[in-house]
């Protein structure tokens, strides 16, 4: 019990940004007595600063704001795609201290991606000169499915010959740093809670949009994992029955839509037939891989007409999920984030938006929110590395459970 209101306390000081020990107590329903020897504690052990410039009064003695010394220890984080490798130094702040990407070695041998992964670790801890006493741990994100309890990748459908490789072992191995594994998107969600657009908010989901489409859930300011540790896989939810086969076994599944490779196809397809009007339709021309994700996607987002259409059919396809989330499990907020939406974010967030206002069944209670994560490309990465600070720091009820 006092590990978990240590925590407690300690979250609520990360979350506010600047509070009281009696603004604490008020919120936490501790006693004051309690939160004043938890403080004592971190203060002690550098993790807590008093901030005397900050001093507020009620008309009495003027209390004593509190913030996290946020160069009190980092964490570092490793987002793992088929594509690309990113790794990223946080503060205990959850800012980014530096981040690099690497392209993901070609070919899919563990061995190779491991040892590339250890090299990009060392190179941002130089960078940011973090001595390894104050590295709490190093946070990995990976395509799903995954064995958490294993610390395995279970035969992610992109990666051939990672049929259950114990990548969380090989990473610490290598390293020799404490690694948490955790999926890709509730990594992102994770990241979201802690310095992003989930900050204090009790329940959310998370939409991550990258080589593929994955989900996260924070529930009463929880985790949510599910039985076997993979819920939240939104990508794989049905949008038309009839529509394409997708390599999970269902049809019509959202991510089979509006993956990236899904959209290149149809805008090729239709510049591929009379589409004058379009500022893609000259590169399309000279070679068609002028014409990929990226580039339509700032097509999109500069209003060119072909483009716009993709990623707006794209965009409610979300929307038709996120409507069936909100119908599920009554979340307060909606985020979406990850590269796959950069410079497009406004037609996904707009789409999703009006979705909620006009169709969930609880919508004459009150309209759920939606925001596009500001996090932006890094939600992932900053998400691997809040994996370490969120288990180190935030309130686990299964840790309470197990004490």
């Amino acid at each position: 019990m006092g590990r978990y209101n240590r925590a407690v306390v300690l979250d609520q000081i990360q979350l506010a940004d600047g509070i009281s020990r009696v603004e604490i107590a008020q919120r936490t329903g501790l006693t004051p007595q309690s939160v004043s020897g938890i403080v004592r504690r971190l203060l002690d052990e550098g993790i807590v600063r008093e901030d005397h410039a900050n001093r507020v009064s009620s008309g009495g003695k003027p209390r004593t704001t509190l913030r996290i010394n946020a160069d009190a220890g980092s964490a570092v984080g490793l987002h793992f795609d088929p594509v690309e490798l990113t790794c990223a130094v946080v503060d205990l702040l959850g800012r980014p201290l530096v981040v690099k990407r690497r392209p993901t070695p070609p070919g899919t041998d563990p061995s190779h991606v491991v040892s590339a992964m250890s090299e990009l670790v060392a190179e941002v801890l130089a960078e940011t000169d973090v001595p390894r006493s104050r590295v709490l741990g190093l946070g990995l994100a990976t395509p799903g499915p995954i064995d958490q309890d294993l610390g395995m990748i279970v035969a992610p459908p992109q990666l051939a010959n990672w049929t259950r490789v114990p990548l969380q072992r090989m990473l610490s191995d290598v390293t020799g740093l404490p690694v948490t594994l955790d999926n890709d998107a509730t990594a992102a969600a994770v990241g979201e809670r802690w310095s992003g657009a989930g900050r204090g908010v009790a329940n959310f989901a998370y939409f991550f949009f990258g080589t593929g489409i994955g989900g996260g859930l924070i529930l009463n300011h929880q985790v949510y994992r599910g039985g076997s540790l993979n819920a939240g896989e939104f990508g794989h939810s049905s949008v038309l029955p009839d529509g394409p086969e997708c390599y999970c076994g269902n049809r019509g599944c959202l991510e089979r839509l509006v993956n990236p490779s899904a959209i290149v196809a149809e805008v090729h397809r239709r510049l591929a037939g009379e589409h004058d009007g379009s500022v893609l339709s000259e590169p399309f021309e000279r070679d068609p891989a002028w014409v990929d994700h990226a580039s339509i996607r700032v097509a999109a987002g500069a209003g060119d007409p072909l483009a716009a259409e993709v990623i707006d059919r794209a965009a409610e396809h979300v929307a038709s999920i996120a409507v069936s989330v909100a119908n599920f499990v009554d979340v307060d907020l909606i985020v979406l984030g990850g590269h796959g939406i950069q410079h497009v974010e406004t037609r996904y967030t707009d789409a999703v938006a009006s979705a909620l206002a006009t169709r969930p069944l609880a919508r004459h209670i009150r309209i759920i929110d939606v925001a596009s994560s500001p996090l932006g490309a890094d939600a992932a990465v900053v998400g691997s590395a809040a994996l370490v600070l969120h288990a180190t720091y935030s309130p686990q009820l299964s840790a309470l459970l197990a004490d």
